[in-house]
């Protein structure tokens, strides 16, 4: 039973991963277009239901718990997963915030730089600002593993 769970619960997760990988290919195949809302939601969906799986059906050893330290063992294993998991968000938001604001301040700052080049330092240190956010999800992720 145990050897089951532990073969079939990556494998959900990984058809879930590739769900929106294999319906992009399939339109594409089928001469349909690829509607962006379409492919948001269901890549939304595929993330959310990668985590259920995670969270629900824990693959940390939790199957086996007979005894006390066994479950302690566990429950310090979640634990470090809630700890990971943070960690990742941290970093991973960060990074998509800094894609963002360096996204919308790097044409801008192009396009003043292209009109007056003496505005290069005003529009360097905008961008620099955007980039920041990454590195302060960073230090953050970094706070939460070893601090």
């Amino acid at each position: 039973m145990d050897i089951a769970l532990i073969i079939i619960l990556p494998l959900i997760a990984v058809a879930l991963i590739m769900l929106p990988i294999i319906t992009a290919i399939l339109r594409k195949r089928s001469g349909k277009t690829v509607h962006p809302k379409r492919a948001v939601v269901t890549n939304i969906a595929a993330f959310f239901g990668v985590m259920l799986t995670m969270t629900i059906l824990p693959l940390t050893g939790a199957f086996a718990a007979e005894t006390a330290e066994t479950a302690a063992n566990a429950a310090q294993a979640g634990s470090d997963g809630l700890k990971y998991l943070a960690a990742a968000l941290a970093t991973g938001l960060g990074s998509i915030a800094a894609g963002i604001a360096v996204g919308a301040g790097a044409p801008a700052a192009i396009g003043a730089i292209s009109e007056n080049e003496k505005s290069f330092s005003k529009a360097l240190i905008f961008v620099a600002l955007g980039e920041g956010v990454a590195i302060y999800g960073l230090l953050i992720s970094i706070l939460i593993l070893f601090g």
